[in-house]
């Protein structure tokens, strides 16, 4: 589900107008071209008024010369009408597509600045939507917006202005039709813009199932599990259906009434006007006119009408633009932050606690650790107990919501996020790979480094001899999440990239727990050299790995229950022990126990 809050109505166009306003020389030459297209449309009826009257009144002066003088007026307009029309098609739609551009950059800057939080919240396929679908709409909007409200309101008050001269009392007979036209037009517009609403949300969906179906396609496969996936995304596919064809007799119902008023004022035109041209309170060159000029009118009407479908998308747009934008960024430098200084690599924390946003109980409740420098610390107990979290809360992924850590003296709230990330490395269980090559997902770590720093780091990760068996060594492309490549290679390539870094501060999460026992033991001497030296955090899977740390911590509901070296614990014969005797490898435990029935998963 969605958790922005909604954006108001009112005031959303005043907040992207300074999208607008950097390209105001733009804007205002597009509505100066937009003026002298209308200008050449309203003085054709003008131009034939004239002729038709000589026609009627005096055909001695219509002359041949006359006659020329008046085509060559008008193809001096049509001239300018042209010149006016390929800058506003051209120049104007780039300047909609720059507006795009900049509110997409500006949308992608402020998810980068979003904690953890907002994205454990909200589907990835929801924001793809608003980054896509809803900033092509608003596009369109930011070039047609402007331009079309601005003609047609020239041509409805130039027409009424001219009508009016013509004959006022046709004119506001024909005009009173226009408030009712109106009230119906926002009848439908407003209808529309709430089906419009509902299908951004529910395209959002069918992106968010999408990608999730495509990502987990391995999944789906090995389970034999089209059938289902096909069905999940016809019955999203089906209710985008539903909603466009409700869309859609909106749409046809404000089409339909639109008809109706052009029929009615051509109506009221046709009989009113005859009547008037009998009683002789019109003369027939100016109804000639006048039709002409109800006809621009009707069509600056049923333009303008029209424009509100456009126009509805495009505040869709913005409004779900908004909604992004104004999703809290409640994790940023506090005022007079300064950077983090890391001489040593020692960690305290005191009396911390924290819960996520949604108001459950604590995760973790008053935990008190102090870390020395260049300490392994091991953190193992049962899934849930906070150990992952409280990792996370070290990097200000979350902000805590009691006591403080310190990390040389340095409370972390105090410092800035760029500083204090900089000074941490990870390794994790679910490692990510960019799409790209080998040396691209190396060089991440520290970006701008030298192609002998990347070999250099992935030596040390033990990476540098599978590399160099790949098709293309380093500049191997590893496919999307590095499909291409196995568990162990990615997890080695990770941790290239955190040699590459060379924090003084390692956060190692289950690093080897999804891998076989080979990779696993490469992997682990590739961790030992990583660790040593750093203070580093790691959270257990196999507990046969950490037998060597520093200090181990069992974590559970209820906090640190118990913390020792591996032989100390052992010989508590607490819940570290335990722990171990029932999903430990380790051989001598095992002669002596014998196979363990359960071998799986503790954390």
């Amino acid at each position: 589900m969605e958790t922005e809050k909604p954006s108001k109505k009112t005031g959303q166009l005043r907040r992207v107008l300074p999208y607008f306003l950097r390209y105001k020389g733009i804007l205002l030459f597009d509505l100066f071209c937009a003026s002298m297209t209308t200008v050449c449309e309203l003085a054709l009826p003008m131009l034939i008024r004239r002729v038709t009257n000589l026609a009627i009144n005096d055909a001695a002066s219509l002359t041949l010369a006359f006659v020329l003088r008046i085509g060559a007026l008008y193809l001096f307009l049509r001239v300018v009408d042209v010149a006016a029309n390929f800058f506003m098609a051209n120049t104007g739609h780039v300047m909609g597509a720059k507006i795009e551009t900049n509110m997409r950059s500006d949308l992608f800057a402020h998810l980068q600045k979003l904690s953890f939080n907002y994205f454990d919240n909200t589907k990835v396929g929801q924001i793809m939507s608003r980054i896509t679908t809803d900033l092509f709409d608003v596009t369109e909007f930011a070039h047609h917006g402007p331009e079309e409200i601005f003609i047609s309101t020239i041509k409805i008050v130039g027409s009424f202005v001219i009508l009016c001269g013509v004959n006022r009392s046709l004119t506001l007979i024909v005009f009173s039709v226009i408030p009712v036209m109106v009230a119906v037009a926002i009848y439908f517009n407003l209808k529309l813009r709430e089906q419009n609403r509902k299908q951004r949300v529910q395209i959002g969906e069918i992106n968010a199932q999408v990608e999730d179906s495509l990502l987990g396609v391995r999944v789906v496969k090995s389970f034999a599990n089209e059938g289902i996936e096909t069905e999940k995304f016809e019955h999203g596919n089906k209710l985008f259906l539903g909603l466009k064809r409700k869309y859609y007799l909106y749409m046809g119902g404000l089409d339909a009434s639109n008809r109706v008023f052009d029929g009615l004022m051509n109506l009221l035109v046709l009989v009113v006007g005859s009547v008037f041209l009998i009683r002789g309170a019109i003369r027939p060159e100016d109804l000639v006119a006048y039709i002409m000029y109800v006809g621009t009118l009707i069509a600056s009407i049923r333009q303008l009408v029209q424009f509100a479908e456009q126009f509805q998308r495009g505040m869709t747009g913005i409004e779900r633009f908004l909604q992004i934008m104004d999703a809290d960024v409640d994790i940023f430098d506090e005022p007079g932050a300064r950077p983090l200084t890391v001489t040593a690599g020692e960690v305290t924390f005191e009396n911390v606690s924290f819960k996520y946003s949604d108001g459950g109980k604590d995760v973790l409740s008053h935990i008190n650790m102090h870390v020395r420098p260049g300490e392994n610390i091991a953190l193992v107990g049962p899934s849930g107990g906070g150990k992952t979290t409280l990792c996370n809360l070290i990097p200000r992924f979350y902000d805590l919501t009691g006591g403080r850590i310190l990390i040389d003296g340095q409370n972390i709230h105090d410092v800035t996020l760029q500083s204090l990330r900089g000074q941490i490395g990870f390794v994790q269980q679910d490692v990510y790979l960019f799409s790209g090559t080998v040396f691209q997902n190396i060089e991440y770590g520290r970006p701008g480094a030298t192609r002998e720093e990347v070999i250099a780091a992935a030596e040390q990760a033990g990476a540098h001899g599978f590399i160099q068996e790949l098709p293309n060594g380093y500049d191997t492309y590893v496919g999307e999440r590095g499909v291409k490549l196995s568990g162990g290679q990615k997890q080695r390539i990770s941790i290239a990239r955190a040699f590459l870094k060379n924090p003084p501060i390692m956060i190692l999460d289950e690093a080897t727990s999804a891998l076989d026992n080979e990779s696993e033991k490469i992997v682990q001497a590739s961790l030992e050299k990583l660790a040593k030296g750093r203070t580093t955090f790691t959270i257990a899977h196999r507990l046969t790995t950490i037998k060597n740390a520093t200090v181990i911590l069992v974590l559970t509901d209820k906090g640190i229950e118990e913390r020792g070296t591996h032989e100390e614990l052992m010989a508590q014969h607490g819940i570290y022990y335990h722990l171990y005797e029932s999903y430990s490898d380790d051989p001598e435990l095992l002669r002596r126990e014998g196979t363990p029935e359960d071998r799986s998963e503790i954390a």
